[in-house]
């Protein structure tokens, strides 16, 4: 059986865990924005942890249920409903067939993450279903477009199981001031010293201008000391330097080149703080070692059984 789309007015998105092996020929990898929500959502369900979801950013979405199964909901409060009864993120839920589930506008945080036990079944387009808008690729025809009224996208039968919640330890608070740990790029590619000094005693605020190829904000402008770098392959997380002195921190849709000079790159486990954060949040960023965090990335993806 499936989902039948009631409504959905802002973006929502299919994703599963992401695209890879063909940054070479200029595809991102995109993904879950929120990964740390993602991943829960399937670990509450004993999913893949590639398994299709439904990602909502903004809230104004409603779809209904047509057949029995089990939901997991995570990541931002969007003052969803479940059969007109509000239920919050961070935990599963039993579904009937008939039931109706909605998103309002957001509580806390931005985005949130519908999973449902085994997985919305969706042809992959390159080895993944993820929705990647500019680049026309994925989602639920294949073609980049973002879930619409009427559509129906399809999983499969399960029985009721008892309620399963991600541990209070584990939920993140979306706060309205957030620090996020980078890696200083001290390559020839970097924006120097004097920037990076300028950058890790700054304030900044996050701006208007925000998707899911990036995060613009806006601060005390830091001197660019280069015109330019030569253009180069560029990760999730990158900070980049433009003219205007301003950073931008990449998202899952980022390009997969860039010429700007690089300050570093935010980690992986923190970024998604970044995702859920509305224009006006207050950032600061810290620097630390690329060891320290790495060995902190091996045990998170080993914890939700993540490929390396």
């Amino acid at each position: 059986m499936s989902l039948r789309v009631i409504k959905s007015s802002f973006l929502t998105l299919l994703q599963d865990y992401g695209r890879y092996g063909y940054q070479h020929v200029g595809l991102t990898h995109s993904g879950p924005l929120d990964e740390h929500a993602y991943l829960w959502a399937n670990r509450l369900l004993d999913n893949h942890y590639n398994a299709a979801q439904l990602e909502i950013s903004y809230g104004v979405f409603a779809a209904e249920f047509l057949e029995d199964s089990v939901i997991a909901l995570c990541g931002a409060d969007l003052r969803a409903t479940l059969g007109g009864k509000s239920i919050t993120p961070w935990q599963t839920y039993n579904i009937k067939r008939g039931d109706i589930i909605e998103f309002a506008s957001p509580k806390h945080g931005l985005r949130a993450y519908l999973a449902i036990k085994g997985g919305f079944k969706v042809t992959e387009t390159l080895s993944s279903v993820a929705a990647v808008v500019r680049e026309n690729l994925g989602g639920l025809n294949g073609d980049g477009s973002k879930v619409s009224p009427g559509d129906q996208i399809v999983y499969e039968k399960k029985a009721h199981q008892m309620t399963s919640r991600v541990p209070e330890k584990f939920i993140p608070a979306y706060s309205s001031s957030i620090t996020l740990r980078f890696v200083p790029n001290i390559s020839v590619s970097s924006a120097g010293l004097d920037a990076q000094a300028v950058f890790q005693n700054t304030p900044y605020e996050v701006t208007q201008n925000i998707d899911r190829m990036g995060y613009r904000l806006s601060g005390e402008p830091i001197q660019v000391p280069l015109e330019g770098i030569v253009s180069q392959g560029i990760s999730v997380g990158s900070i980049q330097l433009p003219k205007d002195g301003q950073p931008i921190v990449l998202m899952k849709d980022r390009q997969t080149m860039g010429g700007y000079p690089l300050l570093g790159c935010v980690t992986a486990i923190d970024l998604p703080l970044l995702a859920q954060s509305s224009p006006g949040t207050k950032v600061k960023f810290r620097a630390v070692d690329i060891d320290d965090v790495e060995s902190e990335l091996v045990i998170y993806k080993k914890f939700f059984n993540v490929a390396a």
